[in-house]
């Protein structure tokens, strides 16, 4: 297998909310540095354009952040560098990749970037955040409208839920088109929750970005 499609399938498993047996996820991210190198591969930021998305989430310096489904990092590390004053907690049900971005984080120097074990229907964010960040996740999140409701106590009044997950339509990698969930269902189940979309941005070649209130 070449290595954009494995690239683009093993990025389905990013997150902290997802379906899938314990046991099945901590043998596939036993090899946290294996997963680090698919993960932050160079090659992702042509389609995922992440300096782009943050340009646009409009961060403060002392902004709060919580990613959830933060994998090895690679969208927490930059938020965290771009918001010296501010905080990132980095969130996910896999102790491995916790302990990777821990370590990362120290390793370079990153005093602002806190990695986290939440469960599958609790996040766990350590205290009110004003932007909560969800990458490549929506989709396998069960019981959405009651996960989504309980996570207004951790964002603070103004705050925000951004949310980017693959576009419905036949791709060259990502979820089969049945796991996909379409823009419009996403903001339909989010208005169910108690959120009204605020944003929307579709200049990713294979993503929708959501921004809720």
């Amino acid at each position: 297998m070449k290595l954009i499609p494995l690239l683009f399938l093993t990025i389905l498993f990013h997150g902290c909310a997802q379906k899938h047996e314990h046991h099945h996820k901590h043998h596939r991210f036993d090899d946290a540095e294996k997963w680090a190198k698919i993960f932050e591969d160079k090659k992702r930021d042509a389609w995922q354009e992440p300096m782009k998305i943050l340009e646009v989430l409009n961060l403060k310096s002392h902004s709060k952040v919580a990613d959830i489904g933060s994998a090895t990092g690679y969208f927490p590390v930059r938020i965290a560098k771009l918001i010296p004053q501010g905080r990132v907690w980095a969130i996910d049900v896999e102790p491995n990749l916790v302990n990777f971005l821990n370590k990362r984080a120290e390793k370079e120097k990153i005093h602002n970037l806190f990695s986290v074990l939440g469960t599958f229907d609790d996040p766990l964010i350590p205290e009110k955040v004003d932007t909560i960040f969800i990458v490549n996740t929506y989709h396998h999140i069960a019981k959405r409208k009651k996960y989504f409701e309980n996570l207004k106590d951790s964002l603070t009044r103004d705050g925000k839920i951004v949310i980017i997950d693959f576009r419905k339509g036949k791709l060259p990698f990502g979820p089969k088109d049945e796991m996909k969930i379409s823009k419009e269902n996403i903001t339909a189940e989010m208005k169910i929750a108690g959120y009204k979309l605020a944003k929307a941005y579709d200049f990713l070649k294979y993503q929708n970005i959501l921004v809720f209130k």
